[in-house]
């Protein structure tokens, strides 16, 4: 697909100009705006200078999704950044979509020293280890919060001047936090709708952060807060009351497709609605799901097929175990292997009977705790296929390089276990992903009771990562399950992830936030 770009005459603000910006212009034309620092399509220049779109290739995962909903929408549009070295100068770029109902793409211009401080210090040496309840690796000496009100009063400046009278801006991530309220300030007539595709913390490791008060007090601006999983609403429902003063409603209890207690994650009941400032802010708990029939129609492609019977014929005789994650500490990738060689150690009768595929894509270079961690992690493989590798067998193959998603459920039709085991994590589509590439057959989900899919995945082995005890007895109890039992436990999964899909996920956060 291809469009002409056609700039706006407005540039990267300061909070008095954004004011007045806002003050000085009449409203928009779209009815429905989706804030997201990510882009719907990869962006080509074409050899005419128009601009291509460029489907990602993945076809599940957020992007898809939230791209779906202007299929919906009369007039809509997407707020996503680009790097451009003369930001001071450069305009916003808006581009039309062309698809079955066109939308708007409006790019704001940042440099890439912006974007480091932005995304790469702030939001991820400062916000996301607390986030993630590793409180110990929180540093604040780098962080640069001017730029990060700064690049969030540019994306809402831009949804403001984009919206319609009365229209719905959905907000997205920990790294737009502070766009409702510079949102609500401006745009009072609008309704606001936030969702955090991260875990949330308790209220003792949010409140480390020093911004605590200004990030909260923001949320509060909402319409709709929404989260993956009750225990992430329940965690910024009382992290709100405990440092805002918010008022509640009374508890009710969850969603019965919920865990309701027997793990870390396990929740019996919610706050549906917090109050501040005059303001009701609802609080709506739900995952996002999978596109299974899409994974199920690529499992069955030709392509798809062939490359599963390659691995088939190379893994002929042995239990295939498949884990596929990012190089992060939250992951839990070095806890995962050193459980495996627990297991070749102690019970070498698995020697030659089973393999696992560590699919980790490599850190981003410049960011020193993450290639610690794949330092690590490639020297822990290396240490297993040293001490228990043969000339017909080895025990763990590593792929750092981003595996096409193709290739990805390739192997999940393929592999008998399939084991995912964070630290922490907000949801996990991995796990569903192969949940729904396994449907009717056999297969093993071994799965982190601290990843949000586990109180969706009740079937699923579930273990704690911290324990070696119990991530060693999971794995054995993956690679020893009759055949009969992984299908009924498969079964019972497969039904939750067709019953809760990505399209399900989107239906209820927004229909939630239009019956307010």
């Amino acid at each position: 697909m291809r469009a002409t770009p056609s700039p706006t005459t407005s540039s990267p603000t300061t909070p008095s100009t954004l004011e007045r910006s806002a003050s000085s212009q009449a409203f928009g034309g779209s009815s429905f705006v989706l804030v997201y620092h990510r882009s719907p399509y990869d962006l080509k220049t074409a050899a005419d200078g128009s601009t291509e779109f460029v489907d990602q290739k993945s076809p599940n995962g957020i992007i898809p999704t939230l791209r779906n909903l202007f299929l919906e929408e009369r007039s809509g549009t997407w707020i996503s950044w680009r790097q451009d070295e003369d930001a001071v100068n450069a305009a916003d770029e808006r581009l039309t979509v062309p698809s079955a109902n066109p939308f708007t793409l409006r790019r704001l211009p940042l440099t890439e020293k912006q974007i480091s401080s932005f995304y790469h210090v702030t939001s991820k040496e400062s916000f996301w280890p607390i986030l993630h309840s590793f409180p110990g690796l929180f540093s604040v000496d780098n962080s640069d919060w001017d730029t990060f009100v700064g690049v969030n009063q540019s994306f809402a400046r831009a949804a403001c001047e984009e919206a319609a009278e009365g229209a719905t801006i959905w907000v997205h991530d920990y790294n737009l936090w502070l766009a409702p309220a510079q949102i609500r300030a401006l745009r009072p007539d609008v309704r606001i709708a936030f969702f955090h595709h991260t875990p949330f913390p308790s209220n003792d490791v949010f409140s480390i952060l020093p911004w605590r008060d200004e990030i909260l007090d923001s949320l509060l601006c909402c319409d709709l807060v929404g989260f993956h999983i009750p225990r992430y609403a329940d965690n910024f429902s009382r992290t709100a009351i405990n440092l805002r003063g918010a008022r509640c409603g009374d508890p009710v209890p969850v969603a019965v497709k919920f865990r309701h207690h027997g793990s870390a994650l396990a929740q019996p009941t919610v706050l549906p609605w917090l109050e501040h400032n005059g303001r009701r802010v609802h609080i709506q708990a739900s995952p996002v799901g999978t596109s299974p029939d899409v994974i199920r129609e690529l499992r069955d492609s030709t392509e798809v097929q062939t490359m599963a019977t390659q691995i088939s014929e190379q893994h002929a005789g042995r239990k295939l175990i498949i884990s596929a994650s990012r190089v992060d500490y939250t992951k839990g990738n070095e806890e995962m292997l050193l459980s495996y060689e627990r297991v070749l150690e102690q019970q070498p009768q698995w020697h030659g009977r089973v393999e696992l595929f560590l699919a980790c894509v490599a850190a981003a270079s410049g960011m020193r705790i993450y290639e610690d961690i794949q330092r690590s992690v490639e020297e822990i493989v290396g240490r297993i296929n040293g001490r228990f590798g043969r000339i017909d067998w080895t025990p763990v193959r590593l792929s750092t390089r981003r595996t096409p998603y193709d290739e990805l459920v390739a192997w999940f039709s393929q592999s008998d276990v399939c084991w995912i085991t964070p630290l922490r994590d907000g949801l996990n589509l991995v796990a569903k992903e192969y949940v729904a590439a396994r449907q009717g057959q056999g297969g093993v989900l071994v799965l982190s009771e601290f990843s949000g899919a586990s109180v969706e995945l009740e079937d699923a082995v579930v273990t704690n990562p911290y324990s070696h005890r119990s991530m060693d007895a999971a794995i054995v109890a993956a690679l020893e399950m009759p055949l009969e039992e992984q299908k009924q436990r498969m079964a019972s999964m497969s039904e939750a992830v067709e019953e809760f899909t990505v399209q399900h996920w989107a239906e209820q956060q927004l229909g939630t936030l239009r019956a307010i």
